[in-house]
């Protein structure tokens, strides 16, 4: 009999070796199938998750229900728990599939926060240029919005990964999948400006030698260390609203199809691996368009 313990352990490597998921990632995932054994445990049900039934896992998800635990919470677990069987249908450990016909709780759709172009603009052009920092956090902030790059992407790019004659960017996304994105003449301009101008002068550690953006002591800069350079950006250019790097990269895409660009061209920019994730931009060019007709149309 496949033992919860036996079956969590095989299911983490399988994550870890053949998936290749980030370690966050995984313990994520290892952590949602645990709930669902805790859960058993405390009902003195079944020790195996071969004996797991769909009925069963209807009551695990009242259970969370009751424990004061979102939709949106919820619909991550039952993600993590349809991953844990998919994986025991695949090493033939399990004939069905007991989440197949479990439906996640409605959690509504939330449209991502944006800056507009004015805003970008504003918050770029407020960063002091005449300091060693500011001119990387303008690279920084640069080639996140000309790039649409995630917040790890940024801090792990590599000057070997810098393609400037062909204006493309390699990075390495979720599930350690690489991607070329095309970078802008604006972004160059200000990686180009940092890199002569300021990079060239630190005292670099040995290891972090090839990646672009550093810290005053020349290590690869944390992803707090942009967070904390983008709040202060926009504190300072007098953007109110909350952001992060990841506005940056929703920014990107919105802009882009506001634009008209095409949908799969966004989403194979932003490395999504399904297209219903990059899907969430057309709502949010529906909106743009409703207020432009609000704004300009004689008989809106």
């Amino acid at each position: 009999m496949s033992t919860w313990s036996v079956t969590l352990r095989q299911f983490e490597g399988y994550l870890q070796l053949e998936k290749s998921l980030s370690a966050n990632s995984v313990e994520a995932y290892v952590r949602d199938a645990g709930k669902l054994r805790h859960f058993l445990e405390l009902r003195h049900l079944p020790n195996s998750p071969k004996e797991v039934t769909t009925a069963l896992l209807r009551e695990f998800l009242e259970w969370l229900g009751g424990m004061g635990l979102s939709a949106t919470s919820q619909a991550r677990i039952l993600s993590g728990i349809k991953a844990f069987f998919s994986f025991m249908i695949m090493e033939d450990l399990l004939t069905l599939d007991p989440t197949d016909t479990l439906e996640a709780p409605k959690t509504g759709r939330k449209l991502p926060d944006t800056l507009s172009y004015d805003e970008i603009v504003q918050l770029l052009d407020g960063i002091d240029l005449s300091t060693a920092e500011g001119t990387r956090n303008r690279a920084m902030l640069e080639v996140l919005y000309s790039s649409g790059l995630r917040v790890s992407e940024l801090t792990d790019l590599r000057l070997s990964n810098v393609y400037a004659d062909q204006g493309f960017v390699r990075v390495t996304g979720k599930g350690n999948k690489e991607r070329l994105v095309p970078i802008g003449r604006d972004a160059l301009k200000h990686v180009g400006l940092y890199l002569q101008g300021i990079r060239c002068h630190l005292d670099i550690k040995p290891g972090h030698e090839d990646f672009v953006f550093l810290n005053k002591r020349g290590s690869k800069l944390s992803r707090v260390t942009v967070f904390t350079v983008i709040k202060a950006a926009a504190d300072k250019a007098g953007v109110r609203k909350s952001i992060s790097p990841h506005t940056f990269r929703h920014s990107f895409a919105t802009h882009l199809i506001e634009g008209g660009a095409d949908l799969r061209a966004v989403q194979e920019m932003l490395g999504h691996e399904s297209i219903t994730t990059t899907e969430i931009y057309t709502h949010l060019d529906r909106d743009y368009l409703r207020q432009v007709i609000t704004a300009f149309h004689p008989r809106s």
